[in-house]
């Protein structure tokens, strides 16, 4: 088996990066491609305040550093009539009994996002 250089090793880690945050902001934006998951908080919300919120997760794009270290659009936070929420992505396998091994292979995960007060967080 052929080893990587750090070059050809840096080339991959960025493809990785790219896939994730492309598969997240699609299933971000088309929530039929993942599993959406409201906590109590949310679910509690009346129906005009909870289509409002995942209005904002589907058209969510204030990804920076501090919230998105690692490039992979899997965290948010925002404001909601004044209160502050987030969303996260998890990956699973597709029988959803352990993580993904590989959150790039659409075959073989799951993504679930979780969308919650964050004082449930």
């Amino acid at each position: 088996m052929k080893q990587l250089t750090d070059e050809e090793r840096a080339i991959a880690t960025e493809q990785r990066v790219t896939r994730v945050k492309e598969l997240n902001d699609h299933a971000r934006k088309h929530l039929g491609y993942c599993k959406v998951v409201v906590t109590r908080g949310i679910a509690d919300k009346e129906p005009e305040t909870v289509d409002k919120i995942m209005k904002t997760v589907s058209n969510y794009n204030l990804f920076y550093e501090d919230n998105d270290p690692y490039g992979e659009h899997d965290f948010g936070s925002f404001i909601v009539n004044g209160e502050t929420m987030y969303f996260k992505f998890d990956y699973y396998n597709k029988d959803m009994t352990q993580g993904s091994e590989d959150p790039t292979d659409e075959t073989t995960t799951t993504r679930v996002l979780t969308i919650m007060l964050a004082e449930e967080y």
